[in-house]
């Protein structure tokens, strides 16, 4: 369909005249009276959406981006967020901030309709801005910086796979996000919110935080279900050194969604949280006691027992503590290390460790526990006996046909004794008695041969390990006492 006769359709055909003249006037009227009449019609929405985005599509850039100016960008600003609106989220007023899936059902085919509109506009824009006419490319570029926040941010809420999308909405706001990333003559998303270090080019991060930060507040975040998953998207795109600009706005709202009462929100917030914790400066963070107040945050949701969230939160705070703290020194035996927040988590874990018995939890403080010990280093050694009682009860407890809890737990306690080694021969013995045990538990339990020679090699260097710790000792001992039983791997005594 040409343009002469979607402006009749619209009833606007005189202005087809005008199509070669590149008058402003000409499409600022169509334009205005194409979004007047998409408020006010209620009933004649779609059939605006399809004109507009056949209007948009097949008319001339000359047209289409005259030369650019107030009226100009205003037409286009307010037609976009016309359309933007038509297919937001309806408000929700529960405290729960979360809406009945039906309640969404018109949502993903409204953002169809309107994600063809603004594809057809975006294409054009990009085609406008490698334009030779220098008056078109200027005035497409300023519109695009100008329109960019706005699409970029329709285009993620209908991106991902929530109760408000489906396939085909969720295709429309991706072509709809590489349009507008190829328009800003960007190479990814990345570029497209923190802009090009060369030709010092901005990016819209910026613009697309101050539209969500009104609506990121204490009052308003749970009234759009949808605000918080688009922040946290367009957050973790975004890394070194360009979110250290931006913390003041990113940090206090994801720090709201963790302290919800709702497992989701929290789990959301933290792993925020996280990915703000992994790539700003730790001076940065440190400054007005960000840090501090993260850390007494973080560390209260460990007294929770749900795993989605301490599987969040514990690396979350494994990597937060060494902000806060200074990093382990060697000291004259005069002078001893005081206790770190790293001993208080630690703590805490093998508290909660030593009376966990949900499997699922097991595994996750395990696969943690390992990451602290790296972290700890020789700090561990204040540890070693409520240590030794969490390896001993884990190694007695299957925990299913993969066996991740003692395999985890086994590579805890070789890394422990690398780490600690001088204070390991007073405990080789409890320590070897149980991993013996593990031994003949093991041999006749129903595994893959695969996983059962996995554990049967991580607990045999355990046992090396510890023979080391003894000077031979061990060695000598488990000669005397267990081989002739028959059930002690040759791994032990060879040369």
């Amino acid at each position: 369909m040409d343009l002469a006769r979607v402006l009749r359709d619209l009833g606007l055909g005189d202005e087809s005249e005008k199509n070669n003249g590149g008058s402003a006037c000409s499409v600022i009227r169509v334009l205005s009276e194409i979004q007047q009449r998409f408020v006010a019609e209620d009933s004649a929405k779609r059939s605006l959406l399809r004109s507009a985005a056949e209007l948009l599509g097949s008319g001339e850039v000359r047209w289409l981006f005259p030369e650019f100016g107030p009226d100009l960008r205003a037409a286009y600003a307010e037609l976009v967020s016309s359309f933007t609106e038509h297919a937001a989220l309806p408000v929700c007023d529960t405290d729960s901030g979360a809406l009945p899936s039906s309640s969404y059902e018109q949502i993903p085919a409204k953002a169809e309709a309107a994600g063809a509109a603004l594809l057809a506009l975006t294409e054009q824009l990009r085609g406008a801005v490698r334009s030779s006419d220098s008056a078109v490319s200027g005035s497409a570029r300023s519109l695009i910086r100008t329109l960019g926040p706005s699409l970029c941010l329709f285009s993620i809420t209908h991106l991902q796979d929530l109760p408000w999308t489906n396939e085909a909405s969720r295709k429309r706001a991706l072509e709809l996000l590489n349009s507008t990333i190829a328009a800003t003559s960007s190479g990814s998303v990345v570029e497209l919110l923190c802009g090009k270090d060369e030709g010092d080019q901005r990016g819209m991060l910026g613009p697309v935080l101050d539209i969500l930060q009104p609506e990121l507040t204490k009052e308003n975040w749970k009234r759009n279900e949808a605000m918080k998953h688009v922040f946290s998207w367009v957050l973790v795109q975004v890394g070194r050194p360009c979110l250290a600009d931006y913390l003041e706005q990113v940090f206090p709202p994801s720090l709201l969604i963790s302290d919800d009462y709702r497992t989701e929100n929290k789990v959301l917030g933290v792993h925020c949280l996280h990915h703000i914790v992994r790539n700003v400066p730790a001076a940065d963070l440190r400054q007005f006691n960000r840090a501090e107040v993260l850390y007494h945050a973080l560390f209260n949701h460990l007294y929770t027992s749900e795993a989605p969230l301490i599987q969040v939160v514990l690396p979350c705070l494994i990597d937060l503590v060494p902000v806060l703290e200074k990093p382990l020194v060697h000291t004259l035996p005069a002078l001893p290390q005081k206790p770190s927040r790293f001993d208080g988590v630690l703590r805490l874990i093998l508290t909660h460790m030593e009376m966990e018995h949900k499997l699922v939890l097991r595994r996750i403080y395990a696969s943690n526990l390992l990451l602290l010990i790296d972290k700890m280093g020789i700090g561990i050694a204040r540890h070693l006996k409520r240590l030794e009682r969490v390896v001993v009860g884990y190694l007695e407890v299957s925990d299913g046909p993969e066996e991740k809890a003692r395999l985890m737990i086994l590579e805890v306690l070789e890394r422990t004794i690398q780490t600690a080694w001088p204070r390991m021969e007073c405990r080789t013995g409890v320590l070897a008695k149980s991993l013996l045990r593990f031994l003949v538990d093991i041999s006749s339990e129903p595994l893959a041969p695969e996983l059962r020679d996995q554990l049967l090699t991580r607990a045999s260097r355990c046992l090396l390990l510890l023979d080391h710790c003894s000077h031979g000792r061990l060695r000598v001992r488990l000669y005397s006492e267990y081989v002739l039983g028959g059930w002690v791997p040759a791994l032990l005594f060879a040369g």
